[in-house]
């Protein structure tokens, strides 16, 4: 039976069913979860069933090789995936370390097998991991699915008791592979089969199919049915066009009159939004949520996306897909915990099962113990556990404890997973709530995984951990049931083939995701393929993927009765255009432009709310209500008042003019203090709130690690121990000299080395220690031959200067800390050295940019060193740069540096008063609480990335 869709074809089946009720007839569907929604059907229809079965192609293939009494036990997929990794190790295949390699292993193996094929009749390591594997499953006494289905083709062709009368009727395929092909020609043999699949000659949506229609009309003879069209009967006219037209017709003047509508949108989540806002429509409407459905290419590839924009749109979805378990939250928490125990994992893998609730340890607890260990830099799996023991008063952790014992690795697992079951949900009541179902049968799989793993040890292979955790890492979780009631379906192309909605969204219409691009596959090309095809006969040659998609998406635009709604990303989430499918593009090429655009609705990357009317929630009509404030606010203040939203309003528009002035006195008591260090001193004149952010709300991550402070705390330790050990290691030695300079870079390796120990006071991990002291190595290796070449006559003669009580007028105090000061040899003056990591500070930019250190720095030298300044200077650490400062001209300025940074002597003396008098107008800003959005030059630098803290407007 051929047709296109409506055409009546399975109805037509399953009258022929009915019809055939006393004979016991089998009917074929495409896969377990279409079982029950026909059989429900067909009770629906006949009022009760007493005779017949529903079932796929495997349960006829098992009920056929186990017809005799006389079968093996069937490995499941995780046994199967145990063995390929293990005969691919033995083999020696390229690559079998890796676990895809084992992935591509299974697929081209279940292609031969399904194709009835033997490993000799194959090329290369194919062969040989095919042979080895076979003679396993021989020596293990077991079939796997391929050699079920080889068994009952041997039965039905060879035993005259394999299949009686019962007629066979099958629908909901498009490909047969060799072993269903030899079924339904065996069975044809012996009784009636009737088969149900879209077709219509001619038609190019239908190309893909041509192959399995042909051998099919071979086998019925005359016994051809072809139905006529008659979507007209059950669709809106826009649908029935294209049904009949898609892929090959003609412009139509039929309206769409809402019944198919586009959605364009601008990113991932924008996109999904306007999908959520739609079925929520659609929804309060009055369409049951379960009669809608959305249909992707890939549904894990939108699966967190789209969960997230209908959880905010309070839109409940249920995925009819399979998950991995280690995408659950009891997957992940459990396979975390066996990665840090058997693999030596690193502390996240440890806290990653710890702070999930299934660990049975107080989560304010782990909290503090994990931020004392990040604070500490603690990483290290063996050290985290040993510090985590140690700050829980010596108790120990029971879930790794259970982990790390010496009891076989199946146990473990299987006492993990039912300890995080008790620890999640106790034991006084049953689990209920939709994330106890889905922990629930996330502990299902992981069991039933457990239990093939135990059934291969019995069969003398055991399962070390190795094999336990690669198997459970590859462990899917079953999907929620068909059309369960009030949810929103999520299922991908292949599911929707024989389903039907009142409204399906068709996702994923972008250029490259669908038609898909097509996977190649290492061990299986086209060319052998081909060749296999030719030679036995193997059905191996799979249709051309743009065509079979083409088909896809065909039959799910054929799959509402009411609506079709087509999807696509017009811009990627980071603001790049992209192309629409030419799917999306034959379905417009059907109807009028005007009509067309009259249904797309877009949402571009600015539109960051939805029209005030068309807000599907509260919380979005509030959000386009405070933006509607800034282009009208007498109407928006209008509608807030008539809809109780005033004091909402009224925080969003002040939001970023709210004053900024502290006027709270025990505020100003905590800013008020005796002394100011010349470094915030220095950052207030750069930015007021950038000051306030750094200096008092100080956020900070709470991992401790080796950061630009203390590597530049452990730098300046290595320079003082340096010039400390310089005259007695170097004798006579005052300063770094060309006739010296090697013995001096000696002396700085051995001085890096002993800050590096003495300095870094966090566990940092042997890479980390060896990466930081051979950067500061060879910094500060370069630091010295620069100075060996200074033409400088000042020698360093005070090193880490600490002052703390410096008044630059009465009640205006500093304090800081000068890195060196040298001194000239023959008299009192001296020179301000501040080490600098970046870039060093000219003169011009000290003066325009209220750099404060070094003017402030040359006043401590005069008045508390006794030095006269004749100069400050950045020295730059590494990379070669030259030093660059504030110094005084004239005949006795010293020489050396740049000579754009010597000022005349008065202007010299204006620059260092100038500094004076702008930190004494800091410091009675910052007591008088005077904070504003003033960064320097008016605005905010590229590198800064406290504007979300002081809501500074940004280009």
């Amino acid at each position: 039976m051929v047709g296109p869709a409506h055409a009546g074809k399975v109805a037509l089946l399953l009258d022929r069913y009915l019809a055939s009720i006393e004979r016991d007839p089998w009917l074929i569907v495409p896969n377990r979860a279409d079982v029950e929604r026909v059989e429900r059907e067909l009770v629906g229809r006949n009022g009760g069933l007493l005779a017949g079965t529903i079932g796929t192609f495997d349960t006829l293939f098992e009920l056929l090789a186990r017809g005799d009494g006389d079968g093996r036990r069937v490995i499941g997929d995780v046994e199967r995936a145990v063995l390929l990794r293990r005969v691919t190790d033995r083999a020696g295949v390229p690559g079998a370390r890796f676990a895809g390699l084992g992935d591509a292993v299974g697929r081209a193996l279940s292609e031969l097998d399904g194709a009835l094929l033997d490993w000799h009749d194959v090329p290369g390591s194919l062969a040989d991991v095919a042979r080895a594997y076979r003679s396993e499953l021989d020596r293990l006494g077991a079939w796997d699915r391929a050699l079920l289905r080889r068994r009952a083709i041997e039965r039905l062709t060879g035993d005259l008791d394999a299949w009686g009368d019962s007629p066979v009727l099958a629908y909901g395929f498009e490909d047969l592979t060799g072993a269903e092909w030899r079924l339904l020609e065996a069975l044809s043999a012996r009784t009636d089969v009737h088969v149900s699949i879209p077709y219509e000659p001619g038609r190019a949506v239908y190309d893909s199919l041509r192959r399995t229609v042909d051998d099919l009309a071979s086998l019925a003879g005359d016994a051809v049915v072809e139905l006529p069209p008659r979507a007209g009967e059950y669709l809106p006219p826009a649908l029935a066009h294209v049904e009949r037209a898609l892929f090959g017709g003609a412009r139509t003047d039929v309206p769409l009159d809402g019944s198919i509508r586009w959605l364009e949108g601008a990113g991932t989540r924008a996109t999904l939004e306007l999908v959520a806002e739609e079925a929520l429509a659609l929804i309060r409407a009055g369409t049951p949520p379960e009669e809608i459905a959305l249909v992707c290419p890939s549904v894990e590839a939108v699966r967190l996306a789209l969960d997230t924009a209908f959880q905010a749109l309070g839109v409940p979805v249920a995925f009819e897909s399979r998950r991995s378990l280690r995408a659950t939250p009891f997957g992940h928490a459990l396979l975390s915990l066996l990665r840090f125990a058997w693999q030596g994992g690193e502390r996240p893998e440890l806290y990653a099962h710890l702070r999930s609730p299934y660990a049975g340890i107080p989560r304010k607890d782990v909290d503090w113990i994990e931020g004392r260990l990040r604070g500490r830099g603690v990483t290290a799996g063996e050290r985290a556990a040993e510090v985590t023991a140690e700050l829980r008063d010596g108790r120990s952790l029971p879930p790794l404890e259970l982990a790390l014992s010496d009891g076989e690795p199946l146990a473990i697992v299987h006492a993990l997973a039912d300890a995080m079951l008790r620890n999640a949900y106790g034991t006084s009541a049953p689990p209920v709530g939709s994330r106890a179902r889905a922990d629930l049968r996330a502990h299902d799989a992981v069991t039933r995984a457990l239990d093939e793993l135990a059934s291969l040890a019995g069969s003398g292979e055991p399962a070390g951990r190795g094999d336990v955790l690669g198997a459970l890492d590859r462990v899917s979780i079953r999907g929620e049931g068909t059309a369960t009631p009030g949810k929103v379906a999520v299922l991908d192309l292949m599911r929707a083939r024989t389903r039907r909605f009142d409204v399906v969204f068709v996702l994923g219409l972008e250029q490259g995701a669908l038609p898909r691009r097509p996977r190649v596959e290492p061990f299986l090309g086209d060319d052998e393929r081909r060749e296999l095809d030719e030679r036995r006969g193997a059905r191996l040659v799979r249709p051309d993927p743009a065509s079979r998609d083409r088909y896809l998406f065909a039959t799910a635009c054929s799959r509402p009765r009411r609506r079709l709604v087509l999807v696509r990303q017009a811009v990627g989430d980071e603001g790049s255009p992209r192309e629409a499918s030419p799917f999306w593009e034959a379905v417009r090429e059907l109807f009028d432009d005007d009509d067309v655009r009259r249904h797309t609705v877009r949402r571009p990357l600015s539109a960051l709310t939805s029209e005030l009317e068309a807000a599907p929630t509260e919380r979005e009509r509030l959000r386009a209500l405070a933006i509607a404030a800034a282009e009208a606010p007498a109407e928006a203040t209008a509608l807030a008042r008539a809809n109780g939203w005033d004091r909402r309003l009224a925080r969003a528009t002040r939001a970023f003019a709210r004053p900024t002035n502290i006027t709270h006195e025990r505020a100003l008591r905590l800013l008020s203090r005796e002394s100011y260090s010349v470094s915030e001193l220095e950052r207030m004149a750069s930015c007021s709130s950038a000051w306030f952010v750094e200096r008092y709300l100080r956020p900070a991550t709470i991992d401790k690690e080796i950061d630009r402070m203390l590597r530049g705390s452990i730098l300046h330790a290595a320079l003082q121990r340096f010039y400390l050990k310089l005259p007695s290691a170097i004798p006579g030695a005052d300063r770094v000299t060309a006739e010296n300079v090697e013995a001096a870079v000696a002396l700085m390796r051995d001085c890096v080395v002993d800050a590096v120990e003495t300095g870094l006071r966090i566990e940092a991990g042997d890479l980390g220690r060896r990466e930081l002291e051979q950067g500061l190595q060879r910094d500060l290796e370069q630091l010295v031959r620069d100075e060996a070449t200074s033409t400088s006559p000042f020698v360093p003669r005070h090193l880490e200067v600490s002052f703390r009580s410096f008044e630059l007028e009465p009640g205006v105090v500093v304090s800081g800390k000068i890195d060196r000061v040298d001194g000239d040899p023959m008299g009192a003056r001296g020179i301000v050295v501040d080490y600098k990591s970046g870039a060093a500070s000219s003169a011009a930019e000290i003066r325009d940019r209220d750099l404060l250190q070094l003017p402030l720095y040359m006043l401590v030298l005069r008045h508390q060193l006794g030095l006269e300044p004749v100069g400050g200077v950045y020295v730059p650490v590494g990379g070669g740069r030259r030093p660059r400062g504030l110094l005084r001209a004239g005949p006795d300025a010293v020489q050396g540096y740049s000579s754009r940074d010597y000022l005349e002597p008065e202007t010299f003396d204006e620059a260092v008063d100038g500094a004076r008098a702008t930190a004494v107008g800091l410091v009675e800003r910052i007591r008088a609480g005077d904070l504003r959005h003033d960064p320097q030059g008016g605005e905010c630098p590229h590198w800064c990335d406290l504007w979300r803290m002081c809501r500074k407007d940004r280009p």
